[in-house]
């Protein structure tokens, strides 16, 4: 029982499955129902047709039977006739053939003509043993060695169109003309076009009507020319193809040639760097215009010799904005030079030497950016030539960064270097402020401009050559040894400057003579005001610097030489008369324990270190002076006045107060051992002398 009623469930499953089967494809059903009764109906007509047709058959095949047996006998004769037929035309026109190719010579119908004749050559040609072929073939040679010379003559007429001499040349083939022979003929008549096309390139205006012309009359008339010759006689590969192909790319390249001297000796007369996208667009399209005969003329030298013109155009460029920039630098400095010279205006301010730093580097900075923005057109993606491997590497590496930037900031440095280096008018004439301003631009460079300018050059230019390059750090090093020998020079001019008031102020009088002191020189007031100027100069472009700690009473400090009881001390007759002592020994022993003084020692880059340096050489200077003079008892009194003068204002300024104070130390010390009467001045007189000053 439990078997029955899993099967009747079994049986209900099923029976519901077949009805939604039926639901669902109701319409499919009733669809093909439909199209089984409407086929029955078309196989029933399709049937009838079938048997009609195959009626008319069989009538057809009676009938052709009937026609073939009926014409059986005349059938063989029919064809013989027809043979005999085609025969005599042939003859015909063969009679008929020196008739036909004058008439068509005397109305111009060349082509039809040579076809006529091309038809019948071969006949002839067989059957020229037999007296009526032979006499025919005889005629047909004299006419068409007729129509070959005035062919000949309209193919040499300059004055003949390309489609008349492509007409020319076919015809002349036809008629087995030597190919070589018409090579050489069709190229040198388009030589003459050619060349005039040359000709018309000298008025050109501007290079972007020169390129112009250029392409759209030689390089147009070029590929045109080629195009015919090869479809003339390059058809069909082979020898002659081959020759001929030969012959056409010797052509070219020997007129192109003359052409591309033109367009370089154009390109060197473009000297406007106002714009340079100008030229970069003439050699773009002078680049774009040369594909077309290299694809259509692959071995000639087009595009190879128009990628060298574009290169060397670049180059060119790249050297006209290095030139450019120089005289742009060499402009700014002739610009500061005059400011700094430039006489002040009563209720004007002289401009500051930081306002003219200011200018100058910016100024060259900007240029150099504008440079770099005109020479970047080069390697812009939508000009055609910006991807040949040049301007992808050596352009960028070689040219942009090492040829332009590099060499312009090596001949920075190099025309600073000319102010200190060159002997005679130009180093003497340069002003000691330019110089300062040299070695701070120089200096700035070193800190930073370079690798600015050097950043955005490698981030605008990047270039895929591998070629080694001038190192940042090298270029900075040449721009610190630069401002360094122009702090020098800018150190030793300044000190000269003094030097020579003080040299100037020790020669001019007579020590011996003089009369006692009351005042203190009035060249030792100016020399305190010039130092004091350039102190200001120089705290403009440079940082104060590290000063020893200095004592509380530096500018009251008195020197142990100046002291009477010092210099009393050092020439007293303290020993007995029969053993006095050698001053000169006593000096000498006293420098061996003091600190050498190197007088020309490098600078640093600051003020304290710039300002030491000046009064280092001044000061020896007026200690050589001293040592070449002879000095009375006032002589030597006004050299102490002097001295303490310079000692009371410039310790302040240098470094080490004890250098100052050791220099005029042996100053008075000098004056003293050429003093014929060695009295010194009491310290709180000298001190009253200099307050009063």
């Amino acid at each position: 029982m439990d078997i029955e009623a899993d099967m009747v469930r079994q049986i209900r499953a099923l029976d519901s499955d077949m009805q939604t089967l039926v639901y669902e494809n109701y319409n499919k059903f009733i669809s093909a129902t439909d199209t089984i009764r409407k086929m029955k109906n078309d196989f029933k007509k399709m049937e009838d047709e079938m048997d009609g047709l195959a009626t008319n058959m069989a009538v057809i095949t009676e009938f052709s039977a009937s026609i073939s047996s009926t014409l059986q006998e005349r059938h063989q004769h029919i064809t013989k006739l027809g043979g005999v037929h085609t025969l005599l035309r042939k003859l015909q026109f063969l009679f008929e053939l020196p008739a036909r190719l004058k008439k068509c010579i005397e109305l111009g119908a060349y082509v039809q003509a040579v076809s006529y004749h091309a038809k019948a050559r071969s006949v002839l040609h067989q059957y020229q043993h037999m007296p009526s072929f032979h006499g025919i073939q005889t005629d047909c040679q004299a006419i068409m060695a007729g129509l070959a010379d005035t062919l000949r003559q309209r193919f040499r007429d300059p004055s003949s169109s390309p489609q008349d001499l492509s007409e020319c040349v076919e015809l002349l083939l036809s008629l087995e003309e030597p190919a070589h022979l018409l090579c050489d003929e069709f190229l040198s008549h388009g030589r003459g076009r050619l060349a005039s096309h040359l000709s018309e390139l000298e008025g050109a205006s501007d290079i972007l009507e020169f390129v112009d012309r250029g392409c759209g009359g030689f390089i147009s008339d070029a590929c045109l020319l080629a195009a015919s010759y090869q479809s003339l006689f390059c058809k069909e590969p082979g020898s002659t193809a081959q020759m001929a192909e030969e012959k056409l790319t010797k052509f070219l390249d020997e007129l192109s040639e003359g052409y591309f001297e033109l367009v370089e000796k154009r390109l060197r007369e473009e000297k406007n760097l106002g714009d340079n996208s100008l030229l970069v667009r003439a050699l773009d399209r002078f680049h774009r215009r040369l594909q077309a005969p290299s694809k259509l003329v692959p071995g000639c030298s087009f595009n190879r010799r128009g990628t060298e013109i574009v290169v060397r155009a670049a180059q060119e460029r790249l050297s006209q904005y290095l030139q450019a920039l120089k005289e742009f630098f060499q402009g700014c400095i002739t610009d500061v030079r005059q400011a700094l010279a430039a006489p002040r205006v009563p209720g004007k301010e002289a401009p500051a030497l930081g306002d003219l730093l200011a200018v100058l580097s910016g100024s060259v900075l900007n240029q150099i950016k504008s440079v770099l923005a005109s020479v970047h057109l080069f390697t812009a993606k939508d000009v055609a030539f910006s991807d040949k491997p040049y301007f992808k590497g050596a352009f960028c590496s070689q040219g942009v960064r090492e040829g332009l930037i590099v060499a312009f900031i090596k001949s920075v440095c190099q025309s600073a270097r000319q102010f200190c280096d060159s002997p005679g008018e130009k180093s003497a004439n340069t002003p000691p402020m330019l110089l300062l301003l040299l070695s701070r631009l120089c200096l700035d460079y070193e800190t930073s401009t370079i690798s600015y300018i050097l950043t955005l050059t490698d981030e605008q230019f990047l270039g895929q050559d591998h070629s080694p390059v001038t190192p940042v750090s090298s270029l900075c090093s040449l721009a610190r040894s630069t401002a360094q020998t122009l702090l020098n020079q800018y150190v030793k001019s300044q000190g000269l400057v003094i030097s020579q008031m003080l040299r100037k102020s020790v020669e001019t009088r007579d020590w011996v003579t003089t009369i006692e002191p009351r005042n203190v020189r009035a060249v030792m007031k100016r020399v305190v005001e010039d130092i004091t100027g350039v102190d200001v100069q120089v705290g403009l472009l440079y940082e104060e610097g590290v000063r020893k700690a200095h004592s509380s009473d530096s500018s009251k400090r008195t020197f142990s030489v100046y002291s009477s009881s010092r210099l009393q001390g050092r020439y007293a007759q303290s020993y007995t008369p029969s053993a006095p002592l050698d001053t000169n020994l006593l000096s000498n022993i006293q420098k061996l324990f003091s600190e050498r003084i190197d007088i020309f020692s490098t600078v640093q880059f600051n003020k304290v270190s710039i300002l030491t340096g000046i009064i280092k050489i001044s000061l020896k200077t007026f200690l050589e002076c001293v040592r070449l003079r002879t000095f009375g008892r006032f002589g030597l009194q006004q050299i102490q006045v002097d001295c303490h003068y310079l000692q009371l204002y410039l310790w302040r300024f240098v470094s080490d107060e004890n250098l100052v104070h050791c220099l005029l130390d042996e100053v008075v010390g000098s004056a003293a051992h050429r003093c014929l009467d060695p009295a010194p001045m009491e310290q709180s007189v000298i001190e009253v002398i200099c307050e009063r000053g």
